[in-house]
């Protein structure tokens, strides 16, 4: 008995492979968006998580036994105007140049100069917290554990975010002092009355945390120093 076979022409045929390829691309173009459409939720819900309005940089943060803080951010990268913007040393109002409270305050860098008006009269609990650490040499030797595109923040004795003086202040806001490029202001927990000796300067206007944090001065000379900075630098002296 012959045994029956199938003839060429019966054999199933899968598609040919320009359709194969075609398929392939598609999935492909699918499972991308896929993942595309997951991280933009993951972020969204992020943002919402956050203290602070959405659809900006955030100022988070977890509070530690003995009132120490530390703060995490979440931020999108600069668009073309906020770089150029990166590249200018930011206006003071004519309203704090007239402050004659006002009194500066100067960070020695390896890259530079930082310095800063703070204004007493306008917030009168924040300045003197800041300058009695000043004056005791506390932020001297003291690092910038947290840069961002938007924002550089240091103070921390413990140089990961999670450390403070071991006394806090109450918040305090004043309308004339605003959350712009340049602006220096304390870093706090979730608390709005935990703000120690963390203070962050602004490399990004951020009115979303206006009357949320206390800003108390803002930078005069080395804003382009601030921009330089990276993580891990060291103030190596605090001066008035």
């Amino acid at each position: 008995m012959s045994r029956k076979r199938i003839s060429h022409s019966a054999r199933l045929k899968g598609p040919p492979p320009e359709q194969i390829r075609r398929r392939n691309l598609v999935i492909g173009i699918l499972v991308v968006a896929a993942v595309a459409l997951v991280a933009t939720i993951a972020v969204g819900m992020n943002r919402e998580a956050n203290p602070v309005a959405n659809n900006s940089p955030k100022l988070t943060s977890t509070k530690t036994a003995g009132g120490a803080t530390g703060q995490t951010a979440a931020a999108s990268k600069p668009t073309g105007a906020q770089s150029t913007a990166a590249s200018q040393q930011p206006v003071v109002p004519a309203s704090l140049q007239a402050d004659k409270s006002a009194h500066r305050v100067t960070i020695d860098t390896a890259r530079g100069q930082i310095v800063m008006e703070v204004y007493p009269d306008l917030m009168p609990v924040t300045v003197a917290n800041f300058d009695k650490l000043v004056k005791a040499g506390f932020y001297n030797g003291l690092t910038f554990h947290r840069v961002e595109d938007w924002v550089i923040q240091g103070g921390d004795p413990k140089g990961n975010g999670t450390g403070g003086s071991g006394q806090t202040i109450k918040l305090e806001t004043n309308p004339q002092l605003k959350n712009v490029r340049g602006a220096v202001a304390m870093a706090r927990s979730s608390d709005p009355n935990s703000a120690s000796s963390q203070f962050y300067i602004l490399k990004q206007d951020q009115s979303s945390l206006d009357g949320q944090y206390a800003v108390f001065g803002m930078v005069v000379q080395g804003m382009s120093v601030v921009d330089q900075i990276q993580i891990g630098d060291r103030m190596l002296t605090v001066k008035e």
